[in-house]
């Protein structure tokens, strides 16, 4: 179990074993196997959506809520260790959960039929499509705001000091916007197929 666990791609590669191996024993006590259809492809690209939407928004709040807090009190000889290693891997993860579950959200919102009712706002997709907006919006912030800044204040491109502390600045309160938008954006994702709105 050691050996699967201390690689990443083992444990992932074992999740999906376990996932495949659960639905095979449910399917067959219940006697009721998945359909392949439609509706089970409009299910996996929902499931797809939901885990990029885990990892995008996971990293959203552990910047915010642990990383950005914290950062004050790590001595000045230890922050190389984030800044030149844990944040650039963590905002490469951030950029492309966000882009993922962008894509997926639009291909389940197409594979559905609503996504043009939903991006125009029209009832009964409003609260989708409120989400979806908020979502895109703030994928457009952490591809073309926070990364761009960030770039600057992790050093990988080479700005002076003020423009570096300025880019940093923009980068976290950036951050901070989306943090403050994915709060309803998460609502209204939920409220869509749940009575909510």
């Amino acid at each position: 179990m050691a050996a699967i666990l201390q690689s990443l791609g083992r444990t992932v590669i074992a999740g999906l074993v376990i996932l495949i191996l659960l639905v095979l024993i449910a399917s067959s006590v219940s006697g009721v196997a998945p359909a392949m259809g439609h509706a089970w492809g409009a299910f996996f690209m929902r499931w797809l959506h939901v885990l990029s939407g885990v990892m995008w928004i996971g990293l959203l709040w552990y910047f915010n809520f642990v990383q950005i807090p914290s950062m004050p009190k790590i001595p000045d000889e230890q922050k190389p260790a984030i800044g030149k290693v844990i944040a650039p891997t963590a905002l490469f993860w951030f950029r492309y959960a966000a882009l993922s579950t962008v894509i997926t959200g639009l291909l389940l919102a197409w594979m559905n039929g609503y996504l043009a009712a939903a991006l125009g706002l029209q009832v009964p997709f409003h609260a989708i499509g409120i989400g979806m907006w908020l979502a895109l919006v703030m994928a457009f912030n952490v591809w073309f705001i926070i990364w761009p800044n960030q770039k600057k204040a992790l050093g990988i491109v080479t700005v002076e000091a003020d423009e570096k502390a300025k880019a940093a600045r923009m980068a976290m309160l950036t951050s901070r916007f989306n943090t403050m938008l994915s709060i309803p954006m998460l609502y209204m994702m939920v409220a869509q197929q749940n009575a909510g709105l």
